[in-house]
C-alpha cells in the first residue's frame, strides 16, 4: 500500500511518526545535540546509539501497550513491598556511559547504585540499571533487539536483562559473562528475577498475545 501525504496541512514530526512509523535520522547527532532535541520534543520517544544514530519511535499498539503495563505493574508491586530500589517505565530516558541514550520498556535500579547517583529529578538517568526488560512489538526485528540487549544493556553494566517475544513465546535471558538462555512457551510458566530481583516472578501468561 502506498502512503500519501495530505496537502491540507503541514505535517509535524509527530504526525510523520504516527502516520509512517519509526523515523531514523540519516546524519548522526552528538550527545549534546541529541539531548537538546529530546528537550525540544519531550513527548516523542527517541533513542540514540553510541555512534549518534537517532531513531524516533512510533507509538505502541494495543497489545504491546497492555503487555508493557502488565510487566511494570508486577514489578511495581514487587518493588513496593521490597523497597529495594526504584522502578522506571518505558518513557524514562537512560543516558548511558558509552554515549547511547535508550528507553527500555522496564528498568529497575537498586539502592546501592542509586546511592552513587547525582541525577536530579529534572535530568535524564545516568545510572545504569541493574535490570531491564524489552518486549518485542510486531514491527521489531528480533536480531536487532538481541544486539541491543548484548551491545547496549549488558555492555554498559546491566546485571540481568530480558527480551520477551510474545509472537514466538520466547524469553531471551542475558547475564554478564554468560551465554544467552532461551525459555520457550508461556502457558502456566513464571520467569524468576533471580538474585537481581529476589522474590520476583513474572507470570508469562500475561505476556501472551490475546491474553
Amino acid at each position: 500500500m502506498t502512503a500519501t501525504l495530505s496537502r491540507k496541512k503541514t505535517l509535524t514530526l509527530e504526525d510523520l511518526v504516527r502516520q509512517f512509523g519509526a523515523v531514523e535520522f540519516q546524519n548522526p547527532l552528538s550527545r549534546e545535540s541529541f539531548l537538546d532535541f529530546a528537550e525540544r520534543y519531550p513527548d516523542l520517544p527517541m533513542e540514540r546509539d553510541k555512534n549518534g544514530i537517532t531513531t524516533i519511535m512510533s507509538p505502541v499498539k494495543k497489545g504491546s501497550g497492555k503487555r508493557e503495563s502488565a510487566l511494570n505493574g508486577f514489578l511495581f508491586m514487587w518493588n513496593y513491598h521490597s523497597q529495594s530500589g526504584e522502578l522506571y517505565g518505558p518513557s524514562s530516558g537512560f543516558d548511558l556511559p558509552d554515549g547511547a541514550f535508550r528507553q527500555p520498556d522496564a528498568a529497575w535500579i537498586s539502592k546501592d547504585r542509586l546511592a552513587k547517583s547525582k541525577d536530579s529529578d529534572e535530568s535524564f538517568i545516568t545510572v545504569v540499571p541493574d535490570f531491564v526488560a524489552e518486549i518485542r512489538s510486531g514491527s521489531d526485528r528480533v536480531k536487532k533487539l538481541q544486539t541491543k540487549m548484548t551491545d547496549v544493556w549488558i555492555a554498559n553494566g546491566v546485571r540481568l536483562a530480558w527480551l520477551i517475544d510474545p509472537y514466538e513465546e520466547k524469553v531471551y535471558i542475558y547475564r554478564p559473562g554468560l551465554e544467552v538462555e532461551i525459555k520457550e512457551g508461556f502457558a502456566r510458566k513464571n520467569l524468576s528475577g533471580e538474585d537481581v530481583l529476589p522474590g520476583f516472578e513474572l507470570p508469562l501468561d500475561e505476556m501472551r498475545r490475546g491474553a
